[in-house]
């Protein structure tokens, strides 16, 4: 029995579904930014391994920026999320 044809991920719903995954988010975090921009830089810290986060970055959220960030945010995750489906299809696909 050839299983090829079940191992296969549909590339563009994949990458939607994560690109939508990915906004919702991003919206989040954005919120989380507004509401406690102190906690967030040190979150942001945290995660980058920077003890003085703080001089590297001034946090302000501002429409253009949200909506600029939403974006490039939901077109990267969708060009990475197909890219992974496209390889997962080519590598499901060979007998090795």
């Amino acid at each position: 029995m050839d299983n090829k044809h079940y191992c296969q991920i549909n590339k563009n719903g994949f990458a939607l579904a994560a690109a939508a995954v990915m906004g919702g988010v991003y919206v989040i975090c954005v919120a989380f930014v507004a509401l406690w921009p102190d906690f967030s830089l040190q979150l942001f810290g945290w995660l980058i391994h920077l003890v003085n986060v703080e001089k590297f970055a001034e946090l302000s959220v501002t429409f253009p920026g949200f909506v600029l960030g939403l974006v490039q945010a939901v077109v990267y995750t969708y060009v990475g999320a197909w890219l992974v489906a496209w390889l997962h299809n080519r590598f499901c696909g060979s007998d090795s």
